[in-house]
């Protein structure tokens, strides 16, 4: 490990690392990235010009190098950021929110579709006939269009930019931001008679990769393939996930095999092997290892752009690239090497890459595999073939949970128990389903695959999505609902590292870091149940048709409503995991009044009550769609602030907003802002 940390590329990929977060969160104008990377680099050619014929490099040119890396990775991030350019849409002189504009856009990603609409990735390519660059978020509604659009298509639109919604209730997923990573800042929502679709005679890679796909899916259709079974192939083998149903998503991601339905290192680890198996004869002629590779590499990232180029096919590509190069034209490369290299590049191409789930689960897993997996196997030896190999893949699971484990806790707040027992059944038969897989869209597209080959591939996924529904219905073993912060997964990662390093060479020093490691666990719990005690607050939380109201003191925690209420309601699930109440809160009927330190709060429900004599609020809640005079209301109690909820109806909310705004009184709605909090 010690040597590892000192292979330059680490450190070249930590100040990289340092410099694109640095970068994400301060901005820097271009024109000072230049000059001082370009001082820098003259710094170090003149260290270098210095030094004698044998280079020793000093610390001096030590600092000056990981200061250009660091620099490097501010100034990739901020290139790399569309929005600092002239030619992206919301940097044009035209460009209004929520004002009608002339825009022509390019489909680039079908999405999964929701029950209301169909939604797609988008580039504008005008903005009032003026070339723009820039990606938005597109919605049509479900009945506007009789066949979904396909990448590549080109629509005239005359629509509104509209900004994407904040967070509506405290610690809920922030789609914005994670639009934002994507480099997407806009959206815009369509009908029938807002856009015309025009005839596309150009070409793109993107727009080729798609028709493929669709060719491939009309094969498999008319071969007999469908629903489950269909959205599974396109999946593991085409990458495309949009069509698998939420049930069976959920399923996978019961039985802690999710990744399994996701094109990454797995399935190109296997199609590299198949690769380098048909090219082995190739390795007789003059030449043959550097031909071999030339088409393994080709056909690897051949099916990159088929299987879309997300990316977590563009990352396994790439790394299974380099090792290719490794072991085909120099040596058996070093894992560690090769897995670093990959990053360095990965993020000096695309520095978003570093906010995405799917980088961070992927490169921890891989290097928990290679540093853990050996020690664990070591633990014990067996002298038979099948025992040896199924502890093989039993500490493969194990040392790759341990990777990701308090990453996915923070991120999805669940352990899936039997994990090892998906993977362990699976995974052996994957390669086997993969390349079987292969061979049936081949045939299928040139139309001469037997029907008994596809019932028998179509019965084999039944088989598969069967054992894993199997595995996620014992709920037992499927811990949910944890409450785990972004210090105490740093803190169980120190643990996991320390741990691992003791294993390696119990020494007494690095058992007292694990030791003080736990202590520290220990002390994030304790200030954490203090936190939890002490905060007092009242949330009027935002959901559609329901009204939510929760009085905090401390670990003790009343929701108000007039609705049944569990731990599931998306704006209440949140909350609860996230601060470790949970389950632990009592539900009531709304009341009228509420006492909250200084204030008096009155709700006015659907009755229109608000004629109380013993009291003066100090705020009024509207809810479920009161019809009151709301001006006489006003005029009578004087409140300092008037808040609708979210199960209001729009048009009362707009009127209600003017009636305010004319009498002066501040006006708070959880439909535009998200969750009201008083403190």
């Amino acid at each position: 490990m010690r040597k590892f940390l000192k292979f330059v590329p680490v450190q070249f990929t930590f100040f990289l690392i340092l410099g694109i977060l640095v970068g994400k969160y301060y901005n820097f104008l271009p024109i000072q990235l230049v000059i001082i990377v370009g001082l820098l680099l003259l710094l170090l050619g003149f260290q270098f010009v210095r030094a004698n014929k044998q280079f020793q490099p000093s610390i001096i040119f030590t600092i000056l190098v990981f200061l250009t890396s660091f620099f490097i990775g501010i100034s990739s991030i901020t290139y790399k950021n569309q929005l600092n350019e002239k030619m992206h849409y919301a940097n044009s002189s035209e460009f209004t929110v929520n004002k009608l504009l002339p825009i022509n856009i390019e489909i680039q990603k079908v999405l999964k579709p929701t029950a209301y609409s169909n939604k797609y990735e988008a580039k504008v390519l005008q903005l009032n006939n003026k070339n723009t660059i820039g990606r938005i978020l597109v919605a049509i509604e479900i009945d506007s269009i009789e066949n979904p659009l396909h990448v590549g298509d080109n629509l005239v639109v005359k629509t509104e930019f509209l900004n994407v919604n904040e967070p509506q209730n405290p610690y809920a997923f922030n789609y914005k931001k994670y639009l934002q990573n994507q480099q997407i800042y806009h959206q815009i929502q369509l009908k029938k008679s807002s856009f015309l679709i025009l005839q596309n005679n150009s070409y793109t890679l993107d727009g080729i990769a798609s028709k493929i796909r669709e060719s491939i899916n009309t094969s498999l259709k008319n071969n007999g393939f469908k629903d489950d079974e269909l959205a599974v192939i396109n999946a593991l083998l085409l990458g495309q996930r949009n069509t698998i149903s939420s049930d069976l998503l959920e399923t996978y991601s019961g039985a802690g095999a999710v990744h399994i339905l996701a094109v990454s290192g797995l399935h190109i680890g296997i199609i590299l092997l198949l690769l380098l198996f048909v090219f082995k004869p190739f390795h007789y002629f003059k030449n043959g290892k550097l031909i071999a590779t030339f088409f393994i590499i080709l056909l690897l990232w051949a099916y990159a752009i088929i299987a879309g180029l997300s990316a977590s096919v563009v990352r396994a590509v790439s790394m299974f690239t380099a090792l290719t190069i490794g072991i085909q034209l120099v040596q058996r490369s070093n894992v560690y090497n090769t897995l670093v290299i990959s990053m360095f590049f990965l993020l000096l191409f695309n520095p978003f890459y570093l906010f995405e789930v799917g980088f961070q689960l992927s490169y921890l897993a891989v290097f928990s595999i290679v540093w853990i997996q050996p020690k664990l196997y070591n633990l014990w030896k067996s002298n038979y073939w099948f025992p040896d190999k199924i502890w093989l893949l039993f500490t493969v699971s194990i040392a790759a949970q341990l990777g990701v484990l308090p990453l996915s806790l923070f991120y999805f707040h669940q352990f899936p128990g039997l994990f090892f027992l998906s993977n362990l059944v699976i995974i052996p038969f994957l390669g086997i389903i993969l390349i079987a897989g292969i061979l049936i869209i081949i045939l299928a597209t040139l139309n001469i695959l037997p029907q008994f080959l596809g019932d028998s591939y179509s019965s084999i996924i039944q088989l598969m999505n069967r054992f894993v529904e199997w595995i996620s219905n014992q709920e037992f073993f499927i811990i949910q609902n944890i409450s785990f912060s972004l210090i105490l997964m740093l803190a169980f990662y120190a643990f996991i590292f320390i741990t691992i390093k003791w294993i390696e060479k119990k020494v007494f020093y690095r058992f007292v870091f694990m030791l003080i490691s736990i202590l520290f666990i220990q002390s994030i719990f304790i200030f954490e149940k203090h936190k939890l005690q002490s905060t007092n607050e009242l949330i009027v939380f935002n959901q559609s048709k329901k009204s939510i109201i929760g009085n905090r003191e401390g670990a003790h925690f009343m929701l108000n409503s007039s609705d049944s209420l569990s731990l599931n309601d998306y704006a209440l699930k949140p909350y609860l995991i996230s601060t470790g109440i949970g389950d632990k809160f009592q539900a009531i009927k709304t009341k009228n009044v509420y006492k909250f330190k200084n204030e008096i709060i009155l709700v006015v429900d659907s009755l229109g009550v608000y004629e109380f004599k013993s009291i003066k609020p100090s705020i009024i809640i509207l809810q479920e769609s009161p019809k009151i005079n709301l001006e006489r209301m006003l005029k009578a109690l004087q409140p300092k602030l008037l808040i609708a909820d979210g199960s209001n109806y729009k048009s009362f909310v707009a009127k209600w907003e003017q009636t305010c705004l004319k009498n002066k009184t501040p006006f708070y709605s959880t439909m535009q802002k998200g969750a009201f909090i008083l403190k």
